[in-house]
């Protein structure tokens, strides 16, 4: 997919580069291909010079503003029905339970953390519609995480220039390290509580 991406006009990538983000969580496209993949490849681009890197960034935000705000307002109104009707691969039940559990725990914190995993970044804005999350509290740190992710990945792809294979790999790295990290502290925090009530229960 890189290969192709990197061979399409400057005009098409840019297209693309808003495109993958915003078909994320609107389609749940999230959990087969990331949209960073086509934003880095836009930066590589700028770096050569064939597009302005601002361009970039600009059609990243855009697009994955767009597209979690979608998911979001398709969570609320048919979330989990979606939801029953997704392939079994797709949604996957320890993949939900972890999102529902970060929105649980960290609210809007938790729009803003989760677009650093792919996983995540698909799931959580329709979660947090079907959460009842407040629409401007999710506005207010999609926009942000929207934003920052979009001018870090593509600045990122322009830093790394003909390197950016390398940079996919340590994103993914940094993705299964927020994750994995994540899992730990939910694994801890159920310890800590059942250890409270355990303590509790003992007259």
């Amino acid at each position: 997919m890189f290969d192709w991406l990197a061979g399409l006009p400057p005009w098409l990538v840019i297209t693309v580069a808003g495109l993958l983000p915003a078909l994320e969580a609107s389609t749940f496209l999230g959990l087969l291909v990331p949209g960073e993949t086509a934003v880095i490849i836009g930066g590589v681009a700028a770096h050569s010079g064939a597009l302005p890197l601002w361009a970039v960034m600009l059609a990243a935000a855009v697009g994955a503003v767009v597209g979690d705000q979608i998911g979001f307002v398709v969570g609320r109104r048919h979330g989990p029905a979606l939801l029953g009707r997704l392939p079994g691969r797709l949604r996957r039940r320890e993949q939900i339970d972890r999102t529902l559990a970060l929105i649980a725990r960290r609210g809007a914190a938790a729009v803003v953390l989760g677009r650093w995993t792919a996983a995540f970044r698909a799931l959580v804005p329709g979660i947090a519609g079907m959460s009842r999350m407040r629409r401007s509290h999710f506005t207010v740190a999609n926009v942000i995480g929207g934003v920052a992710w979009a001018v870090l990945v593509a600045g990122g792809g322009y830093l790394a220039g003909a390197s950016y294979r390398a940079l996919e790999q340590r994103l993914g790295l940094v993705s299964g390290l927020l994750l994995g990290t994540f899992v730990v502290a939910v694994i801890v925090a159920l310890l800590v509580a059942h250890r409270r009530r355990r303590r509790r229960s003992v007259p």
